[in-house]
């Protein structure tokens, strides 16, 4: 019989409790459930509801999203009112406030009460963000795409207007941390008076639910360096060679900035000359790098004169790039032999004929050059005939009246050109054939 009172006895417990939780659950539900954005710069979500004085609970739910673990009980009397931080909420999503009746002791005990779907759509980044330089600062412009499709039009939180974000330009150093450099705006550029490389500049994005950062601009500083032959012929280009290395701010919100290496094509370079001592530099040739920073640009030749390769500052797409400059290097310019030769074709003459010897060279100079014979004996050069030369070019007659082989050759003196010595030059061996 005990045990049989054991039964009955945790069976009318039972009965009890389950009578006791269907008279909680029918407790009435909130009513009339909605959000809207607290004031001071909508820092969260404010939300209302009517009930008849109960304790109430708080979650937020996701709509075909994952719900955040947000729960918050307000006391029986206190306001039906309740400002969520927007934090809370994860972004990119659609939810609803849920309210129901219930305490964390005694759980929920009525029916839950939702309010009108809403999302948590951030800002739109910049697509595309150029550079340009204006004065002593640059000018940064910036464009928008459009907004994705939302899929909760006209939701309570739904701010209107044209110009729902905003923007707020941030500049970053090497070993610094990104910081404001303005207010926030709602234009599209931003007007940056003085900055020099190296920089990034960013734009901090905002809206109602948040801010993300994007529209980078790079400030990158540049380093070159070059090789420049000591001697050119006259008139004969020459090659420049070398690389061009950039550095680059890298930086994000939470660590200092720091730089890095870039060896990009496309940067523009400029070799630069004196053409007199003194004068200021002049461009002589333009040109650009290749895949990994290298450049080999050809430079046309005159009078002796120092060279320099420089890249200027200049702004492409969404880089500003400071300028940077090789050391002066002196290129010597050497007299050119433009023809050297006998007159009437092969030097093959037979004994007792008149023949013409004759040499031109670059530049077109009036000088004396002397003609000179390979002496077999000696085994050495000797002096034949100084010829005077007019306008670059010089000719001596001769007559032969020894049969054999007799090699000559011009040697032409240096000069002066634009205040600056020019080396001199020998022609190539005059083979002379007489039979």
């Amino acid at each position: 019989m005990a045990g049989v009172r054991r039964v009955v006895a945790v069976a009318s417990a039972l009965a009890a409790g389950a009578a006791g939780l269907t008279a909680c659950a029918s407790d009435p539900a909130p009513t009339d459930v909605a959000v809207a954005w607290a004031p001071k710069g909508r820092p969260a979500v404010v939300v209302t509801w009517k009930d008849t004085g109960q304790p109430n609970r708080i979650t937020i739910e996701g709509v075909l999203s994952e719900s955040p673990s947000y729960v918050k009980y307000i006391p029986a009397g206190d306001p039906n009112r309740w400002e969520i931080p927007t934090a809370a909420f994860p972004p990119e999503g659609n939810y609803k406030i849920a309210v129901a009746t219930g305490t964390s002791q005694g759980g929920v005990t009525s029916k839950l009460t939702r309010s009108p779907v809403f999302d948590t759509d951030g800002p739109v980044l910049p697509s595309a963000t150029t550079v340009a330089q204006q004065g002593r600062g640059v000018l940064i412009k910036w464009s928008v795409p459009a907004a994705p499709q939302d899929f909760t039009p006209n939701d309570p939180l739904d701010v209107q207007g044209k110009k729902t974000q905003r923007y707020v330009p941030m500049i970053g150093r090497p070993g610094q941390m990104l910081k404001e450099i303005g207010p926030a705006t709602t234009a599209n550029h931003q007007l940056i008076k003085s900055v020099k490389p190296p920089y990034t500049f960013q734009l901090r994005t905002e809206n109602e639910w948040g801010d993300r950062i994007g529209g980078q601009v790079l400030g990158l500083t540049s380093s070159i360096n070059a090789a420049v032959p000591s001697k050119a012929q006259f008139s004969v280009p020459i090659r420049v060679r070398g690389r061009v290395v950039l550095q680059q701010v890298s930086c994000d919100l939470e660590s200092p900035c720091t730089t890095k290496r870039a060896t990009p094509a496309g940067v523009p370079v400029v070799v630069l000359t004196q053409v007199t001592p003194g004068a200021r530099w002049t461009p002589a040739a333009r040109g650009s790098t290749t895949a990994g920073g290298y450049y080999d640009i050809s430079v046309p030749t005159g009078a002796s004169r120092p060279y320099k390769i420089t890249v200027p500052q200049y702004t492409k797409g969404n880089t500003h790039t400071g300028t940077s400059t090789s050391k002066p290097a002196y290129t010597k310019s050497v007299v050119r032999v433009a023809s050297a030769g006998f007159a009437g074709g092969p030097a093959s003459k037979p004994r007792g004929s008149t023949v013409t010897v004759s040499v031109a060279v670059k530049p077109a100079m009036n000088t004396t050059v002397m003609l000179q014979s390979w002496n077999r004996q000696t085994r050495r050069w000797v002096n034949s005939k100084a010829v005077p030369m007019r306008n670059g070019q010089a000719a001596l007659a001769f007559k032969v009246s020894q049969p054999g082989d007799f090699a000559y050759r011009f040697v032409i003196p240096g000069a002066m050109m634009f205040g600056r010595p020019m080396d001199g030059t020998t022609t190539p061996q005059l083979v002379l054939h007489v039979r």
